[in-house]
């Protein structure tokens, strides 16, 4: 279970980075880490310890699809897109998981997320998805549809 947001969590992220050069990408990191997404309330505080605009902080965090500015869904999926993921079927994986789940890439539905990712380091065991940042290989629909259930009963 993440935390709930704190300025103090956030400056003691910006205090673990504060001798990096350019440490915004892993302050936004750790902060979506901490809290599962980074709170726009965190967005000034960052800018400001890092003599940055928000406006400059708010482009880095839109412009990165892992970036969520919205707490997640209690589940995230992610399939891989990747080349070698594709050539083994994560198209049809894909569409499956669209239909079994009533949601496209890039939303949700109810408590779950579906999201591409590019290359989960699985291509010799391909297709692969994470859910909850959980990896699985060698994913068929069948073997997505039980994934999925487990996860929902873990809950």
């Amino acid at each position: 279970m993440r935390e709930a947001y704190s300025i103090a969590t956030v400056q003691a992220i910006l205090d673990h980075h504060a001798a990096q050069e350019g440490p915004l990408l892993p302050i936004l990191h750790d902060v979506q880490e901490a809290f599962g997404y980074v709170p726009p309330d965190a967005v000034s505080v960052i800018a400001n310890a890092l003599n940055l605009s928000r406006a400059e902080v708010h482009g880095v965090i839109t412009f990165y699809h892992h970036f969520r500015t919205t707490p997640p869904p209690r589940h995230v999926i992610q399939i891989c897109r990747a080349e070698a993921c594709q050539s083994m079927g994560a198209d049809a994986l894909v569409a499956h998981a669209e239909r079994a789940l009533g949601c496209a890439m890039h939303s949700h539905s109810g408590d779950v997320a579906l999201e591409p990712v590019f290359c989960l380091g699985q291509c010799a065991t391909s297709p692969a998805i994470t859910i909850d940042d959980k990896l699985h290989a060698r994913v068929t629909p069948e073997k997505f549809d039980r994934l999925v259930a487990r996860a929902k009963e873990a809950v």
